[in-house]
């Protein structure tokens, strides 16, 4: 069947691209597209948090205090970034996005065991795409996360645009990005961090996959705070749960 999440529509009107540099990029290759991600990994020995960011945020937007923080939880960090995003070629196309997370997880070089999947909004496809192909991972943590990616996509662009149907489109958004499935699958465990008034992505997302969720699970919905200044307005207590989350799976 046609590579529909492929679709240029999608990529047009789903994704948020920022082509902004950095320094020292830790480059990973698929099939000749190089991604520019980055990888601090000073703590020999620490697991490893993948990060998945936002649609409209870029590597360079978690070089500072956010990479310092984890840091001093006891944590290396690689930050991944998508065809389109900062230096990396291409553009998004979210059914190669989707098998980009294999060969960026590879490339780290550290058993699964290590490795803890960490995904804000969009990233949360990405951190649940790595958990189900890495269903061994010491843990997944989803922040602002999408419950049902299908339910984002129709917001922007219809089946008739990109010369398919709503059953064609059900059908590999089934196949494909069954969130569901893949967090019902993976055993380990899991934390869910979601604010009450986002209006982006709507509580329910969070309060979805925890329900889902198939191993140790804890959501935490803060009353303050909204999509896009959740980790900022909460700091302190969102840290604060990262933190004994890292030092329960490590």
């Amino acid at each position: 069947m046609p590579q529909v999440l492929n679709h240029p529509l999608i990529a047009q009107r789903y994704f948020f691209p920022t082509r902004i540099p950095f320094p020292n990029p830790f480059w990973v290759e698929r099939e000749g597209v190089r991604l520019s991600c980055y990888f601090h990994h000073p703590l020999p020995g620490a697991p490893t948090v993948v990060h998945f960011h936002g649609n409209g945020e870029v590597v360079s937007d978690y070089l500072g205090d956010f990479l310092h923080i984890l840091e001093s939880l006891g944590a290396n960090v690689f930050i991944a970034e998508y065809r389109g995003y900062s230096m990396s070629d291409g553009s998004p196309q979210l059914g190669e996005m989707l098998d980009d997370v294999v060969a960026m997880v590879n490339a780290i070089g550290e058993p699964a065991e290590k490795l803890i999947f960490f995904g804000r909004s969009v990233g949360s496809i990405f951190a649940l795409e790595a958990a189900h192909r890495f269903p061994t991972a010491a843990g997944l943590i989803l922040e602002s996360g999408i419950a049902d990616p299908l339910e984002r996509i129709l917001l922007r662009v219809s089946p008739g645009e990109m010369g398919t149907t709503l059953e064609q489109l059900q059908l590999e958004v089934r196949q494909r990005l069954d969130h569901r499935a893949k967090i019902g699958g993976y055993g380990g465990p899991t934390l869910i961090l979601h604010t009450r008034h986002d209006g982006l992505v709507d509580v329910s997302h969070g309060e979805r996959l925890h329900a889902w969720a198939g191993g140790k699970k804890q959501l935490r919905v803060f009353a303050n705070g909204n999509h896009n200044d959740i980790m900022l307005v909460n700091a302190a207590e969102y840290f604060e749960l990262v933190r004994k989350f890292v030092s329960e799976v490590s």
